[in-house]
């Protein structure tokens, strides 16, 4: 049964905000059209990879509307215990999950797959805007509250490893306890710390993560290795040119020389077929969610919908960020995807999820004005 926190459908159609909405689905149709020119050359069947997206897009887009209807409240509310879901998920990862590409970081049913990792962001943002606004970082007590809670899915997620998942989980923490009121030499001694700790990091470290940074720096130096998936990209992005070789005519994927085409690279994709052009449209377009959802925190006068919503920004703007500079060789490979265009079921409904969560918080200004004409 719904609480008096959850909005009516007409709530909804009255606050909603629309430009938000509209970029949203305009990345993920961008999206679906490069996943299926990528699976051209990756199965004889195109459209294998494109039909599945398409399923998990609807999936996620009955979410979203789920998300909006029960508002963002009442997930607030039951934030500790999501939190707490998502802990134990990680841990039984460790007993039933599936190994893919050196990281224990799946579970596995028949042919589908889900990432708890994907769970865990959406878990941590709504646990931090509960914690930090019951408990501001603006004190050591708290801070250090806030930095053990949070930390420990951080640990959890470098344990199987997943490096890239723990640099968004650090990015959501950093941004979320900033926001929260944390003094600036808290930062810095935070920032320091990180430094301090960049020996220890690096001999714990895998090999091939080792190499993955290294040959960031210099490619060649393991050209047919580690280098390769480096190189690749960056020849499908700069042979793209100005307006991009066209749908369906890019080589770099069709002909198996790029790696992950559809996930990792899906960037580099797009990029060789629509050009420097297509790249700056879909820059611009992440670009402009991302203003909506910080217009989003400074519109609310809930202290936890704005850190909510400072969240899902950072989440959403390091794997954006990350993605398109690993694809032009700007960034290591961590293997992140590129929200809302990179092919998986769990990362594209969970980034939905939260996408709802701060459209949610973007309603509750129009809710208050539409309870005060009614």
């Amino acid at each position: 049964m719904l609480s008096e926190s959850s909005y009516s459908w007409g709530e909804i159609r009255k606050g909603l905000d629309w430009p938000m909405l509209i970029a949203i689905l305009a990345l993920f149709a961008l999206g679906l059209i490069s996943i299926y020119s990528a699976g051209a050359g990756v199965r004889r069947s195109t459209a294998g990879y494109a039909v599945r997206q398409l399923v998990w897009g609807a999936l996620s887009l009955l979410a979203y509307v789920a998300v909006l209807r029960i508002g963002y409240q009442n997930f607030l509310k039951q934030s500790y215990l999501i939190y707490a879901l998502a802990f134990f998920m990680l841990c039984v990862l460790f007993m039933l999950g599936t190994t893919t590409r050196g990281a224990l970081s799946w579970f596995r049913f028949g042919s589908v797959g889900f990432q708890p990792a994907e769970f865990g962001k959406a878990a941590l943002v709504l646990f931090l805007s509960r914690f930090c606004h019951r408990y501001p970082p603006d004190v050591p007590k708290h801070m250090a509250g806030a930095l053990a809670l949070s930390g420990i899915m951080v640990i959890m997620i470098l344990l199987q490893p997943d490096l890239g998942s723990a640099l968004v989980y650090g990015s959501i923490i950093f941004a979320m306890i900033t926001a929260a009121g944390a003094p600036g030499k808290y930062l810095g001694g935070l920032a320091a710390a990180g430094i301090a700790a960049m020996p220890f990091f690096w001999s714990s470290l895998k090999a091939y993560q080792k190499l993955r940074l290294v040959v960031f720096l210099d490619p060649y130096i393991d050209p047919q290795g580690a280098g390769y998936n480096v190189i690749q990209s960056r020849i499908a992005v700069g042979s793209g040119g100005l307006w991009g070789k066209g749908f369906l005519h890019g080589t770099q994927g069709r002909l198996h020389f790029l790696p992950e085409p559809h996930t990792d690279f899906i960037f580099s994709v797009f990029a060789e077929e629509f050009g420097f052009v297509g790249g700056v449209i879909v820059i611009v377009l992440f670009a402009f969610l991302f203003w909506r959802l910080l217009r989003a925190a400074f519109r609310t006068k809930d202290a936890r919908g704005k850190l909510l919503c400072v969240g899902v920004s950072a989440w959403i703007w390091f794997q954006v960020m990350e993605s398109v500079a690993m694809s032009m060789g700007l960034a290591p490979i961590t293997g992140l995807p590129l929200p809302l265009f990179s092919y998986g079921g769990s990362s594209l409904l969970m980034e939905f999820f939260g996408l709802a969560l701060v459209q949610s918080v973007a309603i509750s200004p129009a809710r208050d004005k539409f309870a005060s004409i009614t």
